[in-house]
């Protein structure tokens, strides 16, 4: 009970942040499309926003949770405390430090994330450009993330689920309000970064402050506490990021093809909504429930645990997955097609966002299965795994390109995200960390059906739907909430018949919530 409320208040600001993130991307669209500026902007924001991914969603955090809590074990607030404090000054230090350098070196750092735009100069400067203003988003989201650790080590998931909706709410402004007056969408979209960035970073500095850890700036100094913490986060860099990386591996290989770069931006905005949902919100409300309950000699409990989130996170994500693929085109119709991003641009993304959806279980259950490993401080066998999944998406992307073009770059990330799950799973099963109980082993199949089923009628609803989305906006959203609603009524009918899920599970969950 105590997973789902958690999940709840993750998923639920998450949910917030990714709704508001749509209404955001709706807006860019309109204004920049898929054209030069946007495909500058989207490079710009590729580079902060992969290390807040990486840094926030992962390999800091995989770190960073069980050493606090070990810390606050067994030296109490004081030492853990003292923990934070000094990874706060040696990580501030290296930040700006190589903030500095990577803003004085960025002509030559765009020619490795987008080598495509060499042949276009006055694209390649406008990313240069953005990019030094964007960069400092980098330093904001890392200091972000130590703080959000913290609160997750001692259960206030809120604020730190929260923080991200002012990155939305701050594009959403600078679009509305301040882009109108200077007529610059992509100076506005970049400055709009770095201000999101300070909020969220003052926001989480509030609630630590609330919560009793004040943080002090002491002199920088490698601590062998520090020194294990970047022992541990080295190999997690890749191993929790290795979504994250395959997708950057794809910015510069789609750098190549014009208009690629937003195909696959607007695709992965898409996608990102039940992925924010549910996989990252997963990711970070297992690892401190696992590493308290293993702590404590209680591996019954953590099988339970993992199993559990398996179920649940299946139970949602399939018959996401399943509608992505089945109806991409009505979704980036409604959402993204105005102003300047029209038809071809919506058929572009649509493909590009079925291809992605084929690896969304994937994704999530990369996201249950990495904290078994961060929980036991075992960052190593997930870096082996993701070397093996990057060097794969790299290879599959250089392959699939020139027949599929951008399509192929998707469809690699997708195969490699699978690659990293049954490998993930495979490592923890020979291990003993992992066994199916009787309840998923019952469930899986089930749920399985219940996504299929769904899927067919989704089909046939969107084949009587489709003229609607060819008229006016007002049937296309009508049309897009029949689906939606359609998929949701015969998904959840579907569950209770074939006993994927008990409603009296769901109803002991709703009375506990009370």
């Amino acid at each position: 009970m105590a997973l789902v409320r958690s999940l709840a208040t993750v998923g639920g600001y998450t949910g917030i942040s990714r709704i508001l993130g749509f209404v955001r991307d709706i807006l860019i669209a309109a204004v920049v499309g898929t054209g030069p500026v946007a495909d500058a902007f989207f490079v710009a924001f590729r580079l902060p926003n992969l290390f807040r991914r990486l840094f926030g969603e992962g390999a800091f955090n995989a770190a960073f949770v069980p050493l606090f809590a070990r810390h606050l074990e067994e030296g109490g607030k004081a030492a853990a405390r003292v923990f934070a404090e000094e990874t706060l000054a040696v990580l501030l230090s290296a930040l700006l430090l190589l903030s500095a350098l990577a803003m004085a070196a960025m002509p030559w750092l765009m020619y490795l994330l987008a080598p495509g735009f060499a042949a276009e100069p006055e694209k390649f400067d406008l990313a240069v450009r953005l990019s030094r203003v964007t960069f400092p988003y980098l330093l904001f989201m890392s200091l972000v993330a130590l703080l959000s650790g913290l609160l997750n080590s001692l259960n206030r998931f809120a604020a730190a689920a929260a923080a991200p909706i002012l990155l939305n709410v701050c594009f959403i402004v600078a679009l509305v309000v301040v882009l109108p007056l200077t007529g610059a969408p992509g100076q506005v979209l970049a400055w709009a970064v770095v201000v999101a960035g300070l909020g969220q970073f003052l926001l989480l500095l509030i609630a630590c402050r609330r919560a009793g850890f004040a943080l002090r700036l002491p002199r920088p100094r490698l601590t062998p506490r520090v020194g294990r913490l970047l022992k541990l986060m080295a190999p997690g860099v890749l191993s929790a990021g290795a979504l994250q990386i395959n997708l950057l591996v794809g910015t510069i290989i789609a750098s190549l093809q014009v208009g690629a770069v937003s195909y696959l931006y607007y695709a992965d905005r898409v996608y990102q909504l039940p992925l924010g949902l549910i996989g990252i919100a997963f990711g970070v409300v297992l690892l401190p429930d696992l590493t308290r309950k293993l702590r404590r000699g209680a591996e019954a409990e953590a099988m339970a645990q993992l199993n559990r989130g398996l179920e649940l996170s299946m139970l949602l994500t399939l018959p996401a997955a399943v509608a992505l693929v089945v109806i991409p085109w009505p979704i980036v119709v409604v959402l993204f097609e105005r102003g300047s991003f029209d038809r071809a641009s919506s058929e572009a993304t649509a493909l590009a966002l079925m291809a992605f959806a084929g690896g969304l279980p994937a994704y999530v259950l990369v996201k249950v299965l990495q904290p078994a490993f961060f929980a036991r401080e075992d960052t190593v066998t997930p870096f082996r795994v993701a070397v093996a999944t990057v060097a794969a998406n790299i290879a599959l992307s250089l392959i699939l390109f020139w027949p599929l073009g951008h399509v192929g770059i998707a469809l690699a990330t997708t195969l490699a995200a699978w690659l990293n799950a049954a490998l993930l799973g495979g490592a923890l099963l020979r291990r003993g960390f992992l066994r199916f109980d009787a309840r998923l082993k019952a469930r899986l199949p089930r749920i399985g059906l219940a996504s299929l089923i769904m899927g067919a009628g989704l089909w046939a609803l969107a084949a009587w739907l489709l003229p609607w989305f060819d008229a006016g906006q007002g049937w296309r959203v009508a049309g897009l909430a029949l689906l939606v609603g359609g998929g949701l009524v015969l998904y959840t009918g579907l569950a209770y018949g074939l006993h994927a899920v008990e409603r009296a599970e769901l109803a002991a969950l709703l009375r506990r919530r009370r």
